[in-house]
């Protein structure tokens, strides 16, 4: 920001140094519509998308590390990383634990529900979704996965 020197008279931004040269810079407009959902945020996007639903299995050589008292978390990302699209929370579970996943448990609401979906869970010992705890046990469905997937099988099969 330049030092402000009096007398000086506002005018327009050097937009040049925003948008690159052969770039269309946005239409010169007095002010922005308003918003459709009354000034709070992006209005929902539909949740026509169907859930993904299955079952969470431990893997047998890892039974007696099921803590009780634990948070099983499944979550849906689309593609290998980033942050989380759905979670569902699933305090003291027993297994194997059904779920079923989708526009309901998103995040940020505005986002839609679309894949493919990378799916995982993670049994939490201590229930805060934000922590890993060493022996806290997860798991990853094979493969990606589109909205509408039924009858899938996740286990819980590696050790944090």
């Amino acid at each position: 920001m330049e030092p402000y020197v009096e007398g000086e008279q506002p005018r327009e931004p050097d937009l040049s140094k925003i948008f690159p040269e052969g770039a269309q810079a946005p239409p010169n407009q007095p002010g922005l519509p308003p918003s459709p959902n009354g000034g709070r945020g992006a209005p929902p996007v539909a949740s026509s998308a169907e859930p993904i639903a299955g079952v969470v299995t431990v893997a047998p050589e890892f039974a007696d590390r099921v803590r009780s008292g634990g948070t099983l978390f499944v979550v849906a990302r689309r593609g290998e990383g980033g942050p989380p699209l759905a979670v569902k929370r699933v305090p003291s579970p027993e297994f194997p634990v059904r779920f079923e996943i989708g526009p309901d448990d998103r995040m940020i609401q505005s986002m839609p529900f679309v894949g493919p979906l990378t799916v995982t869970a993670r049994l939490d010992g201590d229930g805060n979704a934000t922590t890993r705890e060493p022996g806290d046990l997860s798991g990853q469905l094979p493969a990606p996965v589109e909205p509408g997937s039924r009858d899938l099988t996740l286990t819980l099969d590696e050790i944090q």
